[in-house]
C-alpha cells in the first residue's frame, strides 16, 4: 500500500489542530521505552486510532499513542510505540508517522529501539548510539521509498552517507559522560522479523559489521533523511544474541520488555540532555 500526499496532509491536520505551537523535535519510542513519554508536559494525547491512516501498534510494549507537549523546553511530538513491517503493514504505512512529522515542520528525529547485542562487549541494559545502519530489508526490496517519489519531501535518490547526525551524536556522548551513563557506538542492522535470529544469522550479521540487530528504525530513518530531518538513533541492548548452536538460553519478548525497564531511565536522561543542548 502506497501513502499519498493527501493521506499525509489529512493525518497532519488532525494533529496540528491539537497543537498550540509548531513542533521542532519528534521522538519514536521502541519496545519497553514507553515511560519516556510520561516525562513530557503534555498538551495533547491522541490514540493512533484517532489519527487518519496511522497504523495501530499491536505489539505488547507499544502503547500506540501520540503525545505532544514540551520536554526540556522543546516542543516535541512523541510516538509512544510504533508499527512494524512484520505486523502486516507496508513500509509506507510503517513510515507514515515520520511523513506526518515532516508535514508538521519537525526537523529533528530522535529514534529509539530495543535491540539484540551482536557485539560481544555488550550486555543487557547497555545503550548504543547508532553511528550507521545496514538495511538488509531495504537491500532485498522492502524500501519505504519504493513507488512514486514524494517530491515535496525529497529527491528520488536521497543520499544516506550521513544518516545519523554527527552533532547530535556528539551531544549524546557529552550527556553520557556527564551523567555517567556508559554509551557505546555502533552499527544497527534491520531485519524483517518477527522471529529472533538463528545462531547462523548472528554469525553472519557480525561478519558484515553489525553491532546490534532489530526489526525497526531503519525504514523510519530512511524516510526521515529523504525529508531532510536530522536524526539521532539510540539502541537499548535488551539481550545478548546467541551465536552458537546448543547454548542454553532462549530469547523472548518478555526479556526485551524487562530490559526496557532498566534502559528507560538511561535513554530518558540522554534524550533530556540532548534536548537541553539544542
Amino acid at each position: 500500500m502506497n501513502v499519498t500526499l493527501e493521506m499525509i496532509d489529512e493525518a497532519a491536520e488532525v494533529v496540528r489542530r491539537r497543537l498550540s505551537a509548531p513542533v521542532r523535535v519528534g521522538l519514536i519510542l521502541g519496545s519497553g521505552l514507553n515511560a519516556v513519554a510520561e516525562a513530557v508536559d503534555a498538551e495533547a494525547v491522541l490514540s493512533y486510532t484517532e489519527v487518519p491512516h496511522f497504523p495501530p501498534a499491536t505489539v505488547e510494549g507499544h502503547v500506540g499513542r501520540l503525545v505532544a507537549g514540551r520536554l526540556e523546553g522543546q516542543a516535541v511530538v512523541v510516538m509512544q510505540g510504533r508499527a512494524h513491517y512484520y505486523e502486516g503493514y507496508s513500509m509506507a504505512q510503517v513510515t507514515l508517522p515520520v511523513r506526518v512529522m515532516q508535514a508538521l515542520g519537525v526537523g529533528i528525529l530522535i529514534v529509539t529501539n530495543a535491540a539484540g547485542g551482536l557485539n560481544p562487549a555488550f550486555r543487557p541494559g547497555d545503550v548504543m548510539l547508532i553511528r550507521d545502519h545496514i538495511s538488509l530489508v531495504g537491500m532485498t526490496g522492502l524500501n519505504p521509498l519504493r513507488g512514486p517519489n514524494l517530491d515535496r519531501f525529497g529527491p528520488r535518490f536521497p543520499d544516506m552517507s550521513c544518516a545519523y547526525d554527527s552533532d547530535l551524536r556528539a551531544a549524546a556522548r557529552a550527556v553520557g559522560e556527564r551523567e555517567k551513563i556508559p554509551l557505546y557506538e555502533g552499527v544497527y542492522v534491520c531485519l524483517a522479523g518477527p522471529n529472533f535470529e538463528t545462531p547462523a544469522d548472528i554469525r553472519f550479521l557480525r561478519i558484515i559489521g553489525a553491532d546490534a540487530v532489530g526489526m525497526s528504525t531503519v525504514p523510519e530513518v530512511t524516510v526521515a533523511r529523504h525529508g531532510g530531518m536530522r536524526v539521532l538513533g539510540l539502541s537499548g541492548i535488551s539481550n545478548v544474541a546467541i551465536s552458537e548452536e546448543g547454548v542454553a538460553g532462549e530469547t523472548t519478548h518478555e526479556e526485551v520488555l524487562e530490559a526496557g525497564r532498566l534502559l528507560a531511565p538511561r535513554i530518558e536522561a540522554i534524550i533530556r540532555g540532548v534536548l537541553r543542548q539544542l
